[in-house]
């Protein structure tokens, strides 16, 4: 940067989104068209013709840089396996607080297996885990708000 030369990531992503944001806000057309051919797009006229650029720009951008995609990948490459969960980590999970996975119900603790399984049979129970949990005040919920 000291010598005037940008960085890769900007040369290569940055300026590219830039470009393309600038054309489309300042409705380039040739700029837009060019853009869409090189990179294989159809866009459709009635996005094309929308009175606010942002419209042509999300329909330009979610064929370009579909975000549920890199998103699902992004889960399927980083968080590991179900499967490959140990089961002390399944106690824990299992347990709330100070509680001991022995202290749980019969009926609890043979979920151990099937949380281990993760099978996707119809006969194979429906386990669901809240994995965050938000304090709310007590005034707040509908039940308690006045009437």
């Amino acid at each position: 940067q000291s010598k005037g030369k940008k960085p890769l990531f900007v040369q290569l992503v940055l300026d590219n989104i830039w470009s393309l944001y600038e054309a489309v806000m300042k409705r380039d057309k040739e700029k837009i068209e060019k853009i869409v051919t090189s990179l294989g797009l159809r866009i459709g006229a009635r996005e094309s013709r929308h009175a606010d650029p942002k419209v042509h720009l999300n329909a330009i951008c979610s064929q370009w840089l579909p975000l549920s995609d890199a998103v699902l990948s992004m889960v399927c490459n980083k968080i590991p396996s179900p499967l490959d969960i140990t089961a002390e980590r399944v106690e824990k999970l299992m347990c709330v607080g100070a509680r001991t996975f022995d202290s749980l119900p019969p009926e609890t603790q043979e979920l151990k297996s099937a949380f281990m399984k993760c099978s996707s049979e119809g006969t194979a129970p429906v386990i669901v885990f809240v994995s965050k949990m938000f304090p709310v005040d007590a005034k707040a919920l509908p039940q308690n708000k006045p009437r």
